[in-house]
């Protein structure tokens, strides 16, 4: 976490936390989600509009990513400064980059973090084809352009045997939550 923010944070710590504002998608990239964006639905949906605007500015998402964490109940957020904005979630709170090169497997997260050395617990598909490591960081979706690579270490030996998993059980079972916002008006955060 950036040091200005901590400061932020001790200057400032009753500052009411932020729902449905910001989003991460199924490729790493950060969207911004204007009332107008929430109003057309969930950032999931599907729906023109709601997905928002997504973040183009290097240095903005670069802070984004510096401050990305989650709380105890696997809520993902950005603390920005002394406020907490959750953060809506396509897929998983992890985006793996991966690189087969050098007979090994070569991971970052969408944050730009290095995982290395990373221990790959399990490979899952999910009926979709959407590929997803279990790592000791936590469990991230693999960007569609690295499916390859994935396979490639799958090949050599480099990565436990695949399993096939139903989407919709991966936030129960890895303890992430894809929407704190619907959580939220839930009554359940």
């Amino acid at each position: 976490m950036d040091d200005i923010v901590k400061q932020a944070m001790a200057k400032w710590p009753n500052v009411p936390a932020c729902w449905g504002w910001l989003a991460l998608d199924a490729r790493g990239n950060w969207w911004m989600r204007d009332a107008q964006a929430q109003a057309a639905g969930a950032f999931t949906s599907g729906l023109p509009g709601a997905k928002g605007s997504r973040v183009e500015h290097d240095k903005l998402a670069q802070f984004i990513a510096r401050n990305y964490l989650a709380d105890a109940q696997g809520c993902w957020y950005f603390q920005n400064g002394p406020q907490q904005v959750f953060v809506e979630l396509e897929a998983t709170p992890w985006v793996w980059r991966a690189q087969w090169r050098d007979e090994a497997l070569h991971l970052h997260a969408h944050t730009g973090a290095v995982l290395a050395p990373v221990q790959v617990r399990a490979v899952l598909a999910d009926e979709q084809g959407a590929v997803y490591l279990d790592t000791d960081q936590g469990l991230g979706i693999v960007h569609t352009q690295d499916v390859l690579d994935v396979s490639q270490a799958l090949e050599r030996g480099a990565l436990p045997e695949p399993s096939e998993v139903a989407s919709v059980l991966l936030e129960k079972r890895y303890g992430f939550v894809r929407s704190p916002a619907a959580r939220k008006a839930a009554g359940e955060a």
